[in-house]
C-alpha cells in the first residue's frame, strides 16, 4: 500500500509538471484568466460610457449607473482591476475608477470602487453593482440621476434639484470666478465645478464623512492642498440644507469663498496657516458687498466690547469642527480682519504676494515670520500687535 501511494503521488506531480503551464495545478492560471475576463468586461463598460452606447453598456451589466451619469460630460473613464475574489459563479472585484470631466479636470480623478459580478448562462461575466469602496466617498451619480448646467466659468451638477435652482448656482459661480481673478490673478484654471446633492446626507456621502460633521456648513471645497497646480479634483460641494438659509449676499460670499480656495490651491501648502487661507477666502468673498466689520464679524465685535480681545492670531485648532460655534466664528472673523488689515495698510498686491510667500515654504515653522519680514517688513509680534489694535478700532 505504501508503494502504491508513493507511485500515485509521483504521478500527480508529473502531471502537474507536464500540464502546469496549460491548466495550472493549484488553479493560478484559471484565476488569472478570470481576472483578464473581468478586466476586459470593465474595458468594454468604460468604452460604452464614453461613446454613450446604452446597448453596449447594458450587455456588460446593470444599467442604473449609466442612466445616472449619462448627462455628465466625460473626457475619460476607465477601470483598473486590483483584485478579484471569486466564489463559484459570483465574484467581488476591487477596482480603481479614473475619470476626467471634459474641460475641467486637468488629470484623472481616481476613486476606489467595489463591484459584484456573476456568470451568465452563457459563461460571461456581468456587473450586478458598482459601489464606492470602503472608506471611499460616493460619486454624485451614486445618489441618483445627475442634472448638468454649464455656465461661462462653471459646471454645476446636481441630484434631486430642479433646473431653476441649478441655474441660480451657475449665476453665483459665474460671478465668483472673475471676482477672484480680479485680485488673485489669472494663474489658475478660472473655472469651477459645483456639486449640489439633494441634502446634507448627500453632501456627507460625497465627502465620505458623517453628516454631523457638516451640519451648518454651507459648502466645502475638495482637492489636495499643496499640489503642483494640477490637482484634478477641486470640487465645490454644497450643503443645500444650510445654503437655503442664507440670504442673497451670504450665498454669493460662500461661493466666492470656495472659489478662492480653488484658485489658491497650488499656493496653499502645509506651511499655510488656516487663519490665512480661510481669512483670504473670506476677504475676497466679502469684497464689494458693503459689509462692515461689525456686520461681518459679530462674534468678535461682542468679544471686543466685553473686553475679551484675542491675544494671538487664530490657531488651526480653532477652525476644527469640534470647536464651539462662537470660537469657530471668531477664528474665521479674526483671519478675515487680518487679511483686511494687510489690504488696508500694505495693499491688495502685497496681500497676494504675502500669501504666495508663506505657501512657498516647505514647512510651517518660520513660514509666516519669514514672509512677514520679507513682504510686509514687520515681525510676527509687530503684526499681531497691529492686528489687535485694528480689531479695537474697526469693531469699536
Amino acid at each position: 500500500m505504501t508503494g502504491r501511494r508513493r507511485a500515485s503521488r509521483s504521478g500527480v506531480l508529473a502531471l502537474c509538471l507536464l500540464f502546469g503551464s496549460l491548466v495550472g495545478c493549484g488553479g493560478q492560471p484559471a484565476a488569472n484568466s478570470a481576472k483578464a475576463e473581468v478586466q476586459s468586461l470593465l474595458d468594454r463598460r468604460s468604452t460604452a460610457v464614453l461613446h454613450h452606447d446604452e446597448t453596449a453598456y447594458t450587455r456588460t451589466g446593470a444599467r442604473t449607473a449609466y442612466e445616472n451619469l449619462s448627462a455628465v460630460p466625460l473626457a475619460s473613464w476607465s477601470y483598473r482591476l486590483t483584485s478579484l475574489h471569486r466564489t463559484g459563479a459570483t465574484a467581488t472585484a476591487d477596482a480603481e475608477l479614473s475619470y476626467r470631466v471634459k474641460g475641467y479636470d486637468t488629470s484623472p480623478v481616481t476613486v476606489g470602487r467595489t463591484l459584484t459580478l456573476r456568470l451568465t448562462a452563457d459563461g460571461q461575466w456581468y456587473v450586478d453593482s458598482d459601489k464606492p469602496a470602503k472608506k471611499s466617498g460616493q460619486q454624485l451619480w451614486d445618489q441618483g440621476k445627475v442634472s448638468v448646467v454649464k455656465g461661462a466659468h462653471s459646471l454645476v451638477m446636481g441630484v434631486g434639484q430642479d433646473a431653476a435652482t441649478l441655474r441660480d448656482y451657475r449665476s453665483l459661480a459665474d460671478h465668483a470666478v472673475p471676482a477672484v481673478s480680479a485680485v488673485w490673478g489669472t494663474d489658475w484654471t478660472r473655472h469651477v465645478v459645483v456639486l449640489v446633492p439633494g441634502s446634507l446626507d448627500g453632501m456627507a456621502g460625497l465627502l465620505g464623512a458623517p453628516a454631523a460633521s457638516y451640519r451648518g456648513i454651507a459648502a466645502v471645497t475638495t482637492g489636495e492642498a499643496g499640489g503642483s497646480g494640477s490637482a484634478p479634483a477641486d470640487r465645490i460641494i454644497v450643503n443645500p440644507d444650510a445654503y437655503a438659509l442664507l440670504g442673497s449676499v451670504g450665498k454669493q460670499v460662500v461661493l466666492t469663498h470656495e472659489t478662492t480656495h480653488v484658485a489658491t490651491r497650488a499656493h496653499t501648502t502645509p506651511a499655510t496657516p488656516l487663519w490665512l487661507s480661510e481669512g483670504y477666502a473670506d476677504w475676497i468673498g466679502y469684497r464689494g458687498t458693503g459689509r462692515t466689520p461689525t456686520q461681518a464679524a459679530p462674534e468678535l465685535y461682542r468679544a471686543v466690547h466685553d473686553g475679551d480681545l484675542p491675544t494671538a492670531l487664530p490657531a488651526d485648532k480653532d477652525f476644527g469642527f469640534s470647536s464651539e460655534a462662537t470660537e469657530l466664528a471668531q477664528a474665521y472673523e479674526g483671519g478675515w480682519l487680518a487679511c483686511r488689515m494687510i489690504d488696508d495698510r500694505w495693499g491688495v498686491g502685497r496681500l497676494g504676494k504675502f500669501y504666495r510667500a508663506v505657501g512657498a515654504h516647505k514647512k510651517r515653522a518660520g513660514a509666516v515670520e519669514d514672509a512677514m519680514k520679507s513682504v510686509l517688513g514687520v515681525s510676527l509680534d509687530d503684526f499681531t500687535a497691529q492686528w489687535r489694535d485694528y480689531l479695537k478700532t474697526q469693531l469699536a
